[in-house]
């Protein structure tokens, strides 16, 4: 997909710097900085979902689950 977007000038050219540094296209670079961008974001909602949910559900350990755990065996040496 062909785009044309604005920027300013100053992120244009320290980007076109990037760019040539690390060999890349000036379309490769923008779209692996959109990316990581979305990952982020899409991270971060993930982040706010969950802290939301565990800010009205109890999150401690189950003390019967605790105390099975603290007498489960060590991990084997391989």
């Amino acid at each position: 997909m062909k785009t044309a977007i604005s920027i300013p000038d100053s992120v244009f050219k320290t980007a076109e710097r990037f760019a040539r540094h690390r060999k890349l296209s000036r379309s490769a670079l923008f779209t692996q900085a959109v990316k990581e961008f979305l990952q982020r974001r899409n991270s971060e909602a993930v982040t706010e979902r969950l802290n939301r949910i565990y800010a009205a559900e109890e999150s401690r350990l189950d003390s019967v689950a605790g105390a099975l755990q603290m007498i489960s065996p060590a991990p084997e040496k391989w």
